[in-house]
């Protein structure tokens, strides 16, 4: 059986993508700060089937992310996919609001998790030449949108790298890929979190494309509240 590691797994976005590749031969195995949490989405996912875990840990901590992957490399081996979408303490803040300290806290808290997270799989993924990495973040990634001032500068710099590490292994059997959402999800509406596992699922499945916004057409003046 294949894993894939849903890193800021909570029970909207993470617990969709835990259902849709779980139902494609995935164990789900779920990274977030609160094993409670994590316990009580994986119990979800067992009842239906699918077999899953909860490993916590602070992605602002170092140590914690490497031991985190240490225990589930352990219990389960080779990870197959690492999908990387948490929420980041903080809230948003426009430019003229925009500190040092606000931005520090969106940046080590995006990029700085997202390199702590591809440490622990990359070498592996690249030793096996197979594996995927995937990160969604918000459409701030793309556009400069007023409101999103810090998170912006941080998510910018995140696709950034993503997209420089896309470069850097796509042709070592790796694939690396960043998917925007212009949208906030809702269950059982359009914007249902499902719609963006089924679009992830699609993408690993045919590995095309590095970069893709959902909805295809979005832009800033067009996001679905």
């Amino acid at each position: 059986m294949k894993n894939i590691v849903i890193v800021g797994a909570g029970p909207g976005l993470g617990l969709a993508l835990a259902k849709k590749f779980g139902e494609n031969g995935y164990r789900a195995l779920l990274l977030s700060r609160n094993q409670e949490k994590l316990d009580a989405l994986a119990k979800e996912l067992q009842a239906i089937g699918i077999e899953s875990k909860g490993y916590a840990a602070n992605l602002y901590n170092a140590d914690e992310v490497k031991s985190a992957f240490d225990a589930l490399k352990a219990d389960y081996g080779f990870i197959d996919i690492v999908e990387f979408s948490p929420t980041i303490d903080g809230v948003p803040t426009p430019a003229t609001q925009t500190t040092y300290e606000n931005v520090l806290q969106q940046f080590d808290g995006y990029v700085g998790s997202a390199i702590r997270v591809v440490e622990q799989v990359l070498p592996n993924m690249l030793e096996k030449g197979e594996g995927a990495i995937l990160f969604t973040t918000g459409l701030s990634a793309l556009y400069p949108i007023p409101m999103m001032g810090n998170i912006g500068i941080a998510l910018a710099g995140l696709r950034n790298y993503v997209m420089n590490l896309h470069t850097d292994v796509a042709d070592k059997g790796v694939y690396v890929a960043h998917l925007s959402l212009g949208m906030f999800m809702k269950a059982g509406t359009e914007t249902d979190p499902s719609v963006v596992a089924n679009t992830w699922h699609e993408m690993v499945e045919a590995r095309e494309v590095a970069e893709a916004k959902y909805p295809a057409d979005v832009t800033p003046a067009t996001i679905i509240f």
